[in-house]
């Protein structure tokens, strides 16, 4: 009666039970890294003092931050490229590709576990692993010593009926389950898919479904490994690698979805959030200016394949920027071969980087105004890089036609009338895409007592912040800095953009621009806060706190400026993970309207907090309304230990 999710975690436990909120440490067979968030991942792995990583393939990709106008990225990467050598990790040289297509291609195994640094690491799930994103120093800690602790999901199945019709694709399938839990509805949860639909689907198909889990809020996605699997792996030169893997038939799932594949339509996740989600025929044939295909999500060799069937012989709309970023060099190289490149360049695509690229800031920013549409998993307000950008989340297919007619089109109910036929797109020979892959690294075979090599760092590399250990017998106080809503990202608490990637290792320079998309004033705030008699600063938030991106700057930049805690009505998962990492502690209100009432500069106090947090609920004094709150606490004994050492690390060194 298992699922396939459980079936792989009691393989993979360390200590725990399998029992839903329970706590468990399970075993990481493989971790990934990018840029963006390894910096701090590897500061953080040098701090422990770590030897040899204890997982089976760690590796280290470079694909954030590949836009090196200064020496800072460029300083980054030789840093990563350092430690790799020092700690057995592959390194993927920046132009390689994205990380999660190259996981995928070159090393996802079904059945492994794998833990990222990065929020949408759950690609994997598409070939039957348990991958999990999360923040960088769980990563680190799983690089140091092959496990990681988990609050055990809740499994939700959705099973798939059907198949998709011509111009319908996997976008529009997870789009379609984004309408119907929102981005807070897998939160808690893994989301498993199984049913008779599953087999008319191709494992990039599946990668892009389980990609967008992370949407959702899910701890992962996954699906089955069957004979598609096996056909993927093939073509990768990876056959070797299958076995098949599915739930018990008699499987029982603590909630349950059923999806008509055959019953889908196009599809697009509206201004500004992934479940924003309408029809292409409702939406209409809105305006466009900006047309991406490409990220992780949808960067495949289907996706680009069937984007250039349609361009072919055609012309990209005079007033439509098209921008084509592949997943991979593999893929571009393939796409060189068949002579799909010349057709996509012979329409007016621009080809740029094997890259993350446009998807989080770095380039290719729309014009003022602009209707924008993409392939990727986000819609942000501000994420393109233009803050009153209007984004759109569509497949590949609807990316390409609309690209042609200059505005937002169906292809399902259009392709006719305008005379553009998707062709079916004839899937690699095994073994196509297996060749030597110039861009990866692997680290020196040093011999037994040879002496390290040494860590290469430059200029803007800092040290990241420490929290302070709470005393025997003293509380937890700040004053209120912030009030924000529902929803907050990891973006709004710190921007993500080509400004300021470059400078994701240097944490004082980022928290000049903490939250200024809500409030351009919050750094210098929060410095107050932390100078003043309450000697620190307090945010409270909404619902689904800190949603998006598994950037532990978010957590980290906030450390920096002082913040003691976050009171919100809900969390998203790994960025309550990454404030109790810091040392930040995060409560929930048990009365929800309580939050509504405090205001800018109250006081908050939690008094003698070692005694409190050892409850399951605490209480919060306003000190300025003579008010009190109850607060869920939440925390697991280890987390309630990190917060009180004032995070992770200091646990970890003793420095409690």
């Amino acid at each position: 009666m298992s699922t396939l999710a459980y079936k792989i975690l009691q393989e993979h436990l360390v200590a725990g039970e399998l029992m839903p909120g329970g706590e468990t440490t399970i075993r990481i067979d493989q971790t990934l890294t990018q840029d963006s968030t390894g910096t701090m991942v590897y500061l953080q792995l040098e701090a422990m003092d770590a030897g040899p990583v204890k997982t089976e393939l760690s590796v280290a990709y470079i694909d954030h931050n590949t836009l090196q106008t200064g020496f800072e990225n460029a300083d980054d990467h030789a840093f990563i490229q350092s430690v790799c050598a020092r700690h057995n990790i592959l390194f993927s040289k920046p132009g390689g590709g994205i990380c999660h297509q190259l996981q995928l291609e070159n090393y996802g195994v079904p059945g492994k576990t794998l833990l990222g640094s990065d929020s949408h690491t759950p690609t994997g799930g598409g070939l039957g692993m348990i991958a999990i994103g999360a923040g960088g120093l769980d990563v680190a800690i799983a690089m140091a010593q092959g496990a990681c602790a988990l609050t055990v999901p809740k499994v939700l199945g959705v099973e798939l009926k059907g198949a998709l019709r011509p111009w319908v694709s996997a976008k529009d399938v997870i789009l379609h389950v984004l309408k119907a839990l929102t981005v807070k509805g897998g939160v808690g949860r893994i989301i498993e898919y199984y049913g008779d639909g599953v087999k008319a689907l191709s494992v990039t198909d599946r990668a892009t479904i389980t990609n967008m889990g992370a949407e959702l809020g899910a701890t992962t996605s996954i699906f089955p490994s069957d004979e598609n699997t096996k056909r993927y792996l093939e073509q990768q030169g990876r056959g070797d690698a299958w076995k098949p893997l599915a739930a018990d038939a008699d499987a029982v799932y603590d909630e349950e979805l059923t999806v008509d594949l055959s019953a889908l339509e196009p599809l697009a996740a509206k201004p500004h959030s992934p479940d924003n989600v309408d029809s292409v025929r409702a939406v209409g044939p809105i305006e466009i200016d900006q047309v991406c295909i490409g990220s992780c999500t949808n960067s495949s060799y289907a996706d680009l394949m069937k984007a250039a069937a349609i361009l072919k012989g055609r012309k990209v709309h005079p007033n439509v920027s098209l921008v084509i970023s592949p997943g991979s060099a593999a893929i571009l190289s393939e796409l060189a071969r068949n002579g799909a490149l010349a057709d996509l360049i012979d329409a007016g695509a621009r080809i740029i980087e094997n890259a993350c690229g446009p998807c989080i800031g770095m380039g290719q920013s729309p014009k003022s105004g602009a209707v924008s549409l993409r392939t990727f998993n986000r819609n942000f307000k501000g994420r393109s890089g233009t803050n009153d950008a209007e984004v759109y989340l569509v497949s590949p297919e609807t990316a390409a036609i609309s690209a042609l007619t200059g505005v937002l089109t169906d292809g399902l109910s259009a392709h006719a009338a305008l005379g553009i036929e998707l062709p079916p797109i004839p899937e690699p020979a095994p073994g196509a895409f297996r060749r030597e892959n110039a861009f990866v690294v692997l680290p020196p075979d040093l011999p037994a007592g040879a002496a390290l090599p040494d860590v290469v760092m430059g200029p803007n590399i800092k040290p990241f912040p420490r929290g302070t250990a709470v005393r025997e017998g003293d509380g937890i106080s700040g004053s209120v800095v912030l009030v924000a809503g529902d929803n907050i990202t990891t973006d709004d608490i710190m921007p993500s953009d080509s400004r300021l990637l470059p400078y994701r290792s240097n944490i004082p320079h980022l928290a000049e621009y903490c939250f200024e998309k809500i409030d351009a004033a919050f750094p210098a705030r929060a410095k107050e806060a932390q100078a003043g008699p309450a000697q620190g600063g307090v945010i409270v938030g909404g619902e689904n706190y800190g949603q998006g991106s598994s950037r532990e700057h978010a957590a980290l930049v906030p450390l920096y400026l002082g913040i003691r805690m976050v009171l919100a009505k809900s969390f998203a998962r790994i960025h309550r993970a990454n404030l109790i990492n810091s040392g930040i502690l995060p409560l929930v209100f048990a009365e929800p309207a309580d939050a509504d009432t405090i205001k800018e500069g109250d006081v908050l106090v939690l008094e003698l907090a070692h005694t409190q947090l050892a409850e399951p609920q605490v209480v919060i004094q306003n000190k300025t309304q003579g008010a009190q709150y109850r607060m869920a606490n939440g925390l697991t004994g280890e987390e309630r230990k990190m917060i009180l050492a004032g995070g992770r690390i200091n646990l970890i060194r003793g420095e409690a």
